[in-house]
C-alpha cells in the first residue's frame, strides 16, 4: 500500500503480522514514532534523536499488546518533534495530509497516526496525548480518539515528554473498531452507559460560534442516549487559567526529559520546539508551584462534577484545523486557544474521548466526552452508542 498522505516515516510501511485468531485479527495498525518497535529506530520526529539512541530490541507494551491480539503492524508514523507540537507540522518530515481537509493541518503531535487512519491506510493507530496530541488531530481529521485515564496503561517503550501528563492513545474511523481496540488496550469491555450528562457552558462559549452550532445535533443525540442533562461550568477559575497551569508544568517536565540530550548532543530542531524547551528551562519555581496548586484545584473540580454515572461534554477544539503553512506569529494564538480546551487532560488525568460527526465549512470538528478517572469503559460505550445512532 502506498503512503499517499505522507503519514509514515520516510514513506516506508514495514509489515509485522499479528497473532492469528486474536480479537483484533484482520485489523491493521500503525504507531507514532515515539513507540519502540523491535528492529526499527525510534526517531521521535527528530533526525538527531535516533543518532544517539540505540535501535530497540523489544516492542513497546502497547505495540506488543495489539500484535498479541491479532492486529498487524504496518509502519511507524510521523510525529511533531519529540511530541512538542500540536498542529502536525514537522520541519524534518513535512506535514501529513489531512484527508478530511487537505488544505489544513492534521493536528499533532500524533499527526501521522491520525492521517494514516483518516486516509484508510490502517484501521487504527497509536498516538500519545500529553497536552492534546490525540484529541486535537481526532477533531481536525474527523476521527474517534481517546486520551485514557492517566497512569492506566503501561507506557513501557513509549518515549516520554512530560510524565505526569503523558498517556498512550489511539484513533479509529468508526465506533465499532474503536470499541474493539479499546477493549484490548484497556483490558475491559465497554461499560454501562452513564445516566447524567453535563454540558460545559464555558467551553461551548469559548468555541467559535460556528463550532458550537455545528456540534448541537451531536449534543442532542448524546442527550437522548444518556438521559438527564444539565449545564455547568467546567473551569470556574477560567479556561485560560487552567491552560496557563498546564503550559507551566508541561514545559518544565519536557526540559527535564530532554535536557541531557540537548546539552550533550546539541541537536538540530525547529525554532518553535527549541523555544518551548527554553521556556521550560527558564520557568520560575514560583510559577511551577502555583501551577501545581491549580492542578489540585482542577482535579477537585472534576471530582465534584463527575461522580459515578456522570459525563461532561465540550468541543474538542474551538475551531477547525488551521490552514497549512501559517507563520509562527499567526499560529501562537491558535495554539493558546487549543490548550484552553485541552488543559484538563494533563491537569486532572481524567479520560476523554473525541467523537466525530460535525463539520464547519467542510472541515471536521469533534465533540468530547469526559468521565471521572477510571471510567474509560463508560466513555467507550458512549462512543459506540453515538456511532450506532448516527
Amino acid at each position: 500500500m502506498d503512503d499517499t498522505v505522507n503519514a509514515f516515516v520516510s514513506g516506508t510501511m514495514v509489515p509485522i503480522a499479528g497473532q492469528a485468531g486474536g480479537p483484533l485479527d484482520g485489523l491493521s495498525f500503525a504507531v507514532k514514532d515515539l513507540f519502540d518497535v523491535a528492529g526499527l529506530p525510534t526517531g521521535g520526529g527528530n533526525h538527531d534523536w535516533a543518532l544517539v539512541n540505540p535501535v530497540p530490541e523489544r516492542h513497546a507494551w502497547a505495540v506488543q499488546t495489539l500484535l498479541d491480539a491479532g492486529a498487524s503492524f504496518v509502519g511507524k508514523t510521523i510525529t511533531d518533534e519529540v511530541s512538542l507540537g500540536i498542529l502536525g507540522e514537522n520541519a524534518f518530515d513535512g506535514t501529513p495530509i489531512n484527508t478530511a481537509a487537505p488544505e489544513r493541518v492534521p493536528g499533532g503531535s500524533s499527526s501521522g497516526s491520525a492521517a494514516a487512519v483518516a486516509a484508510g491506510l490502517c484501521d487504527t493507530a497509536l498516538g500519545t496525548d500529553t497536552g492534546g496530541s490525540v484529541r486535537v488531530p481526532a477533531s481536525f481529521c474527523g476521527l474517534y480518539g481517546i486520551r485514557p485515564t492517566h497512569g492506566r496503561l503501561d507506557t513501557t517503550g513509549m518515549l516520554p515528554q512530560a510524565p505526569s501528563s503523558d498517556t498512550t492513545g489511539w484513533f479509529a474511523r468508526d465506533g465499532e473498531t474503536f470499541a474493539r481496540v479499546s477493549t484490548v488496550l484497556l483490558g475491559e469491555a465497554p461499560g454501562a452507559l452513564p445516566t447524567r450528562l453535563l454540558i460545559a457552558t464555558d467551553a461551548f462559549a469559548f468555541a467559535d460560534p460556528e463550532v458550537a452550532e455545528a456540534l448541537q445535533p451531536m449534543v442532542t443525540r448524546l442527550s437522548r442516549i444518556v438521559g438527564e442533562v444539565r449545564e455547568d461550568i467546567m473551569a470556574p477559575q477560567g479556561l485560560s487559567v487552567w491552560a496557563r497551569a498546564q503550559r507551566t508544568l508541561q514545559p518544565v517536565e519536557a526540559w527535564n526529559t530532554f535536557r541531557q540530550w540537548v546539552e550533550t548532543a546539541n541537536p538540530r530542531m525547529a525554532f518553535s520546539v527549541a523555544a518551548g524547551l527554553l521556556n521550560g528551562a527558564r520557568m520560575p519555581e514560583g510559577e511551577r508551584q502555583w501551577a501545581e496548586m491549580m492542578r489540585l484545584e482542577a482535579r477537585a473540580r472534576l471530582r465534584h462534577l463527575l461522580p459515578p454515572g456522570t459525563i461532561l461534554c465540550l468541543p474538542t477544539t474551538a475551531f477547525p484545523a488551521p490552514l497549512r503553512g501559517l507563520s509562527q506569529p499567526m499560529l501562537q494564538p491558535l495554539k493558546d486557544r487549543i490548550s484552553c480546551l485541552c488543559a484538563q487532560g494533563g491537569l486532572t488525568g481524567s479520560p476523554q474521548v473525541s467523537l466525530p460527526g460535525a463539520t464547519v465549512n467542510g472541515a471536521p470538528v469533534g465533540l468530547s466526552i469526559i468521565g471521572g478517572r477510571g471510567t474509560d469503559a463508560t466513555l467507550i460505550a458512549v462512543a459506540r452508542a453515538m456511532g450506532e445512532a448516527a
